[in-house]
C-alpha cells in the first residue's frame, strides 16, 4: 500500500508498514535534499521503499545513497562478490520459503559449475549475500550502493501526470532492484560478442529460450525470457545492446509498461510486479501477501481527510515530519476517517497495529 498527494505548501506520504525485515535506509544527497522539490521526490523515493520493505521478511538492513544527475534517466552502482555456485545453491535451498523458491530450485542443478556457462562462481550484490546468510559489507563509511536520478524528466509523484515524462517511482524501483541484486553477465557487450565465460548473475540462471533451453547470447535476434522452470514464462529479457540485459524487453516499444524495462515509457506509472517475484527466486524471502488497509487522502481546503476501511479494527493511524532512522511518529486520534490540517514541509502517515 503506497499513495502520495500533494496538498498546500506540504506533501503528505503514506507509508506502508507491513510484515517484512527487510530495511532500506536511504541517505540522500545535497543534490537532492538542496532541490525545491526535495520533499516530494525524498516522499515518492520513501514510498518505493515502503513496498521492497513490506515485501521481504529478510532481517537485513541496506543503505543506499541516491543522488541527482543532469541526463540520462537512471543508474545505480553498487558492490557485490564473487561466490561458489554451488554455495549459492545450497543458500537459496536453505531460505527458501515460497512455491517459486521451490520451483526455481528445483530447476537447478546440484553441480560444482553453473549451468549457464559451466563456470563455477556466480555474482551477488552485498545485500543479496547477506540476505542469504553471508557476511558482506560495504567499506566502512559507504553504502550498498549508489542511485542517481535525472529528476528533471520525472513525474515527481503519482500525482504529476505529464505524458512527456518518465516515473520517478518507477525509475527509483529499477535502480532499487539492481542494487539488491539484478544483473547480468552480459551487460556491458555489443550484439555478436560472444558470451563471456566468467562468474554470472544469479538472475542469468532464469534467462530461457522459448523451447525451455538456457538462454546466455548476445544476439540481438534471440528472444530470452525470466522464467522459474523454463516453461511458463515471466517477462521477456531486453537483447539490445543499448540497454541492461537483465532488464525487461522494451526496445521496440508496444509491451505494457513494468518497471524493470530497458527502455522506460513516457507518461507510464508502473509498479513492482514481476519484480518481486525475480528478487525471490535470487534469494530474498518474500512474506506471503496478506491483506492490507487501503488509505484514501483528500484535500479539503486547509485539511487532509484520512480514511481507511471499518473492517481494519485495531489499527492506529500515526504521522511524523520524517522518515529518518528513528523518526518521531505521533499518533493521530479518529478512527476508519480522521481530518488532519496541513502543514507546510513533509508529512508520513502510517497505520500501525
Amino acid at each position: 500500500m503506497t499513495g502520495e498527494s500533494g496538498g498546500g505548501s506540504g506533501n503528505l506520504s503514506i507509508l506502508a508498514t507491513g510484515p517484512g525485515g527487510l530495511r532500506i535506509i536511504p541517505t540522500f544527497d545535497s543534490s537532492i535534499t538542496s532541490d525545491p522539490q526535495a520533499a516530494t521526490i525524498e516522499a515518492t523515493i520513501n514510498s518505493a521503499i515502503a513496498v521492497y520493505q513490506g515485501s521481504f521478511s529478510d532481517p537485513i538492513t541496506v543503505s543506499i545513497t541516491f543522488q541527482k544527475m543532469g541526463s540520462g534517466l537512471g543508474l545505480s552502482s553498487s558492490y557485490y562478490q564473487n561466490l561458489a555456485y554451488s554455495d549459492y545453491r545450497t543458500a537459496l535451498v536453505s531460505h527458501a520459503t515460497t512455491v517459486d523458491d521451490a520451483t526455481a530450485v528445483a530447476h537447478l542443478p546440484n553441480s560444482a559449475n553453473n549451468p549457464v556457462n559451466g563456470n563455477p562462481n556466480v555474482i551477488a550484490h552485498l545485500p543479496l549475500m547477506r540476505a542469504l546468510g553471508f557476511s558482506a559489507n560495504p567499506p566502512p563509511a559507504d553504502t550498498d550502493g549508489t542511485i542517481s536520478l535525472n529528476t528533471s524528466v520525472m513525474n515527481l509523484s503519482p500525482a504529476s501526470t505529464d505524458s512527456t515524462k518518465y516515473s520517478l517511482f518507477a525509475a527509483a524501483s529499477h535502480e532499487i532492484d539492481e542494487v539488491l541484486g539484478f544483473g547480468s553477465a552480459l551487460n556491458g557487450l555489443n550484439n555478436g560478442n560472444p558470451a563471456p565465460t566468467g562468474a554470472i548473475d544469479p538472475e542469468d540462471l532464469f534467462r530461457y529460450d522459448a523451447n525451455g533451453s538456457r538462454s546466455f547470447t548476445t544476439d540481438a535476434n534471440a528472444a530470452a525470457y525470466f522464467s522459474l522452470d523454463g516453461t511458463t514464462d515471466l517477462a521477456r529479457f531486453n537483447q539490445h545492446q543499448g540497454g541492461d540485459f537483465q532488464d525487461w524487453y522494451s526496445f521496440n516499444g508496444g509491451q505494457t509498461p513494468q518497471v524493470q524495462d530497458a527502455y522506460a515509457t513516457r507518461g507510464a506509472a508502473p509498479v513492482l510486479g514481476v519484480e518481486l517475484r525475480a528478487l525471490d527466486a535470487i534469494g530474498y524471502a518474500r512474506v506471503a501477501s496478506v491483506a492490507q488497509p487501503t488509505l484514501s487522502l483528500i484535500r479539503a481546503g486547509g485539511n487532509v481527510i484520512i480514511t481507511w476501511p471499518n473492517t481494519f479494527i485495531g489499527f492506529t493511524l500515526q504521522s511524523a515530519t520524517n522518515l529518518a532512522p528513528g523518526a518521531s511518529w505521533t499518533p493521530v486520534n479518529g478512527q476508519f476517517t480522521v481530518t488532519n490540517a496541513l502543514t507546510s514541509g513533509a508529512k508520513f502517515y502510517r497505520l500501525v497495529k
